[in-house]
């Protein structure tokens, strides 16, 4: 763990610290010490370096959240995960929430915390909710991930999926969505049935391959491991020892949604992920599936939701920007 001093004069503030592991240094800091800018650009202070020494100078409030974004890459440093530049951003984003008190004394331990391993990564949270949303993933039956795009929804529980796949835990993955265009008309598209609505799935698709190889991928796929289809294709069965994921659920219909929710089987969980504010669907909110099985579902003992805002965004800063400036000013 990192050792600090302080000191203070005026209205600004200066801490020091020290690492007492040297060989972690340059990750810390990032290649020509990238994540000390990105720190400062973000927090508005001033960093200064020298050996495994460190100097953070500016208001005290952004001091604290300097060291405490210091203190967690140095401590998943240590524990042997990975630190790249979208980690650190998502960092930086957690420290504005009450709850990274909580989560830096967790991260500073050896103890491993909440993650999700698959078979080429392991994934920690980025932001403040991605914390309650992971251990619902691995305690819950049915639940509601709602929110904007890029806040890891869908990402997430394809990972856990994939990490329960691998354990032996279930014996498929189903993985769906409806097949709607967002807002255009793309026509007839050519090829058979899977070549027909694969561009809609490529979400999936990709978050798969980024959590097993590739040959693995198209090998449980061949098997019926992994079974990747539209929504419509659910009807009639019952979907046991099994992971369920919806995606895009915003642009189900009621009527598709309780179809959906019905197949769930025993030993299986099931995920539903959407944002209720980008409905494709003709009618609009009003007439999303999603939206009416929260309201009559939220409370149902054995059902989670869990809702993310931009502040959980784990793209550029700028989505998080983009989506408080179009939820501001419609839904």
């Amino acid at each position: 763990m990192a050792k600090k001093a302080q000191a203070q004069a005026g209205d600004l503030s200066r801490l020091e610290m020290s690492f007492d592991k040297p060989h972690l240094i340059n990750a810390v800091f990032g290649e020509f010490d990238r994540n000390l800018v990105t720190i400062e650009n973000r927090l508005g202070v001033y960093i200064s370096a020298r050996g495994n020494r460190v100097q953070i100078e500016g208001e005290a409030g952004a001091i604290g959240r300097a060291r405490d974004v210091l203190n967690d890459i140095y401590s998943r440093l240590s524990r042997g995960q990975e630190i790249d530049t979208e980690a650190v951003q998502s960092i930086i984003a957690m420290t504005a929430e009450p709850t990274l008190e909580g989560i830096v004394r967790k991260d500073a331990t050896d103890a491993p915390g909440i993650m999700i391993r698959t078979r080429k990564k392991t994934l920690v949270p980025r932001s403040a909710t991605q914390i309650p949303y992971m251990e619902a993933l691995a305690r819950d039956e049915i639940i509601f991930a709602l929110g904007p795009a890029g806040t890891g929804k869908t990402y997430l529980a394809v990972a856990q999926a994939v990490a329960m796949l691998i354990t032996g835990a279930v014996q498929r993955l189903i993985l769906s969505r409806p097949a709607v265009e967002a807002g255009e008309r793309l026509g007839f598209l050519p090829g058979d049935m899977k070549e027909k609505v694969d561009p809609y799935l490529r979400p999936i698709y990709d978050a798969l391959y980024d959590c097993l190889p590739a040959e693995q991928v198209e090998r449980r796929i061949a098997s019926g491991e992994i079974e990747i289809a539209p929504i419509a294709f659910m009807r009639g069965r019952t979907l046991a020892d099994s992971f369920i994921i919806l995606d895009e659920a915003q642009n189900t219909t009621a009527a598709q949604m309780k179809m959906f929710l019905t197949r769930f089987g025993m030993n299986s969980r099931m995920v539903i992920c959407g944002d209720p504010h980008q409905v494709d669907i003709p009618g609009g909110e009003r007439m999303s599936g999603l939206n009416d099985a929260v309201q009559r579902l939220e409370g149902v003992d054995g059902i989670q939701t869990i809702r993310f805002n931009s502040s959980d965004v784990v793209r550029h800063p700028l989505v998080g920007r983009i989506v408080d400036a179009y939820e501001g000013g419609h839904d």
